[in-house]
């Protein structure tokens, strides 16, 4: 799994023009998701974001996590995140997961979210058309891949 994760102040995501869901203070994270991953790789995402310090404590220092600042988090499925681009200008989406198999890994990874903070994750609309807007915190933006955790 891929995840590009974004401190936002608020961010939104529209189908056919209409507000679909959206949250305040928190993270969006967008999530591609690849044939090869499984439960554990929603496992380590999971335990890596809800425990990542990127948000400010008293003093300003970045040493919050989502669970100590009580933010919100907005995950959005992109496949496009598995893009290669390694032969000429076509991206190509080979690495991406099918659907039937990426689904059901991106609504565990709902759910262990959920269960971890102990709160309701908003989220896109698998497979939609969606707008995405956000307004970037710091900016502050983060890639982590679980097939090079580093």
């Amino acid at each position: 799994m891929r995840v590009v994760i974004q401190r936002v102040k608020k961010a939104a995501v529209s189908i056919e023009e209409k507000v679909y869901s959206s949250i305040k203070n928190g993270l969006m994270i967008l999530v591609g998701i690849e044939e090869a991953d499984t439960l554990e790789d929603a496992e380590w995402l999971c335990s890596k974001i809800s425990n990542l310090r990127i948000f400010a404590d008293e003093q300003g220092v970045m040493n919050k996590s989502i669970k100590d600042s009580n933010g919100e988090i907005l995950l959005v499925s992109q496949f496009t995140l598995h893009a290669s681009t390694k032969k000429g200008n076509r991206p190509s989406y080979i690495k991406a997961a099918r659907p039937e198999k990426a689904i059901p890994l991106y609504e565990q990874l709902i759910s262990l979210l959920q269960k971890e903070l102990n709160k309701t994750i908003a989220t896109g609309k698998f497979g939609a058309d969606m707008q995405v807007e956000l307004i970037n915190d710091g900016p502050v933006t983060i890639l982590m891949d679980t097939k090079n955790k580093e």
